[in-house]
């Protein structure tokens, strides 16, 4: 029989998905699952965003540009102009998904066996990219008691060796909902510039932060041009994670250059998403006042609530629609599963993400959970009940 790659072995399980078919199983029996577990928000998604696809008058669905429309870079470069953030239509690349965006930044940058220094916990996929692209992940611990802060820049500094390519941050981060502040990303810049090396910075949740802060994009950072690489979607910001599209952006021609090569490899991104994503940029300021208030009411229910629950400790989010939680047991994998496939309250049960699938670190992260605040003020009480009822219940 023939055997798959070492690669494919490797590759991790997404701690997102993988209880899929559990909770299938449960709604078969007819237990209403509230699902904690993704971040896929219940915000309508902008009406001119929908509008723009129905209403075209497309007779042909032709490939696009590689890189992306023009019309469309040239609107996203205007919408950074909101932030002071100075780009062009040609540092833009348009791609499938911020997904994609990472992808290619990391075969960009990474030869088989290089090093990306990454603060943990992360975006759990970070280490599936890694994997595809041949990348190892080198881990920084940050810690639910400093509330997942930047740690200290000597714990970078230690870690950088000859295959050290980059830095990547997610700012505001998933899972843990921290925002990093502009001092942070100073210390960030100011070392990268003494190595040589990328800095490379997920910003799909720019628009969400919360008590009066604001975003610090490496963007920004003067004489950072040559080693800024972000990571952009309209997932999150636009409620359109189907639509599958994001961007990378960065002033470093080489870079832009060569990423392109790996577009071209996949053709283009997909027209009716870029048509749609087009319009959402016409969205207006008051759209994401109204999400931000929303946003911040939730997350206020949900940490007031948990903190009731005896054991339980919450890292406070400043950003994203995500936190870490801390929950008095011993493997969060067993509990996520046993509440899907052995629990109920009043026929209703609750989809957690385990947080050790966000950490590269062998055993850290075993007892914490990320909740994605994606759903409505009374849908997150009752599910923090059935979280408070079941770890009375759980003998795991």
């Amino acid at each position: 029989m023939p055997s798959v790659s070492n690669k494919g072995l490797t590759m991790p399980q997404s701690p997102i998905r993988k209880l899929v078919p559990f909770a299938e199983n449960a709604k078969k029996r007819g237990v209403t699952v509230i699902h904690l577990n993704i971040g896929q928000p219940d915000i309508k998604t902008p009406q001119q965003a929908l509008d723009a696809v129905k209403n075209n008058n497309l007779s042909v669905l032709e490939y696009s540009r590689t890189e992306g429309s023009e019309e469309f870079r040239t609107k996203i470069a205007k919408y950074y102009e909101k932030y002071d953030i100075h780009v062009s239509a040609t540092d833009l690349i348009v791609t499938t998904g911020g997904s994609e965006a990472l992808s290619f930044a990391m075969n960009t940058i990474a030869d088989t066996n290089d090093e990306i220094i990454i603060p943990e916990p992360f975006y759990a996929n970070y280490n599936g990219f890694a994997t595809a692209c041949g990348v190892t992940v080198v881990p920084v611990v940050s810690k639910l008691e400093d509330n997942f802060a930047l740690p200290p820049i000597e714990d970078f500094e230690k870690l950088i060796t000859t295959r050290t390519k980059a830095i990547l941050i997610c700012n505001p981060g998933n899972p843990t909902g921290y925002l990093y502040s502009k001092e942070e990303i100073q210390k960030l810049a100011t070392l990268v510039k003494k190595h040589n090396i990328f800095l490379v910075a997920d910003e799909v949740y720019r628009e969400f932060t919360y008590d009066d802060k604001t975003h610090a994009s490496i963007l920004k950072e003067e004489g950072l041009e040559e080693h800024a690489i972000v990571i952009d979607s309209v997932s999150k910001r636009y409620s359109m994670c189907g639509a599958r599209i994001g961007y990378l952006v960065s002033k470093n021609k080489e870079f832009i250059a060569t990423s392109m090569k790996f577009a071209q490899a996949r053709l283009s991104p997909p027209t009716y998403a870029q048509i749609a994503s087009e319009a959402a940029l016409d969205t207006p300021d008051s759209y994401f006042a109204e999400v931000k208030t929303e946003y911040v009411a939730r997350r206020n229910i949900l940490i007031a609530e948990l903190e009731q629950i005896e054991g339980v400790k919450i890292a406070r989010p400043q950003g994203a629609f995500y936190c870490i939680a801390e929950l008095p047991i011993k493997d969060a994998d067993h509990f996520a599963q046993w509440l899907l496939e052995d629990f109920n309250l009043n026929n209703e049960t609750v989809m957690v993400a385990p947080a050790a699938g966000f950490y590269a670190t062998e055993g850290l992260g075993k007892n914490q959970i990320r909740i994605a605040y994606v759903l409505d003020q009374e849908s997150l009480k009752r599910a923090v009940r059935i979280l408070k009822e079941a770890l009375k219940s759980y003998k795991g």
